[in-house]
């Protein structure tokens, strides 16, 4: 049994979750930086290698973080001179997969447009949808930041904005789990077919800590 540990969404704040659980894997779903834009680029450098500092010396054999509509520093970085940064049991999943203790993990860091200022946002319909079109269906857990639409993506409005194409996708290649962040205040699990959906946000929607984070345990595939 491989036991998987996840949470998404720190926004700045990831030194302040303590004695986390013990585990196989961490998995980290995106929104590093903070909620203010108006930041200078040194600033966003500082708090991004700060997360890349904390992730690595977590006590866990295998990482995985994607980045998330936050994190301008990422959009501007090529996935190599991420890689540089990290360690050989860190990785950093850009629209890429990777197999760790028999498990195909894919992640991708995209969302359908919110803001022009957003990172890694693309337009609803087809600009979107090659993006999904990439994961293999062969994936035993998928990483994306945005939630599929209809599923843990309500909003304190009472709207829905969640990926319409991208729940199309899911339900097409039956991944094993689903884990996600984005919307705040839909953290939670839900199973629907045979997939396990988890929104692992650890802050609410007032940007406070107040969710923990979500362990898994996985059976041999």
């Amino acid at each position: 049994m491989t036991k998987l540990l996840f949470l998404s969404d720190t926004h700045t704040q990831h030194r302040q979750l303590q004695n986390l659980p013990e585990a196989d894997i961490v998995v980290f779903g995106g929104d590093i930086e903070g909620r203010n834009f108006r930041r200078s680029n040194e600033e966003a450098e500082h708090n991004v290698l700060d997360f890349v500092d904390w992730f690595c010396g977590l006590n866990y054999r295998h990482k995985i973080f994607i980045a998330g509509n936050h994190d301008l520093y990422f959009a501007d970085k090529t996935v190599g001179e991420v890689v540089q940064l990290l360690p050989e049991n860190v990785h950093y999943l850009c629209d890429s997969g990777v197999e760790i203790c028999g498990i195909k993990f894919w992640g991708s860091p995209v969302s359908p447009v919110f803001h022009n200022y957003w990172a890694f946002t693309e337009t609803r319909g087809k600009e979107i949808a090659r993006h999904w079109a990439l994961i293999p269906k062969d994936t035993d857990v998928l990483i994306t930041h945005c939630p599929p639409f209809g599923i843990l993506d309500l909003t304190e409005n009472g709207e829905h904005i969640g990926c319409v194409d991208l729940l199309k996708t899911v339900q097409e290649i039956k991944s094993r789990y689903h884990l996600f962040g984005h919307v705040h205040e839909s953290y939670g699990i839900e199973q629907q077919g045979e997939t396990t959906f988890i929104n692992g946000s650890v802050l609410n929607k007032k940007y406070q800590l107040a969710n923990r984070s979500v362990m898994i345990e996985i059976g041999k595939i």
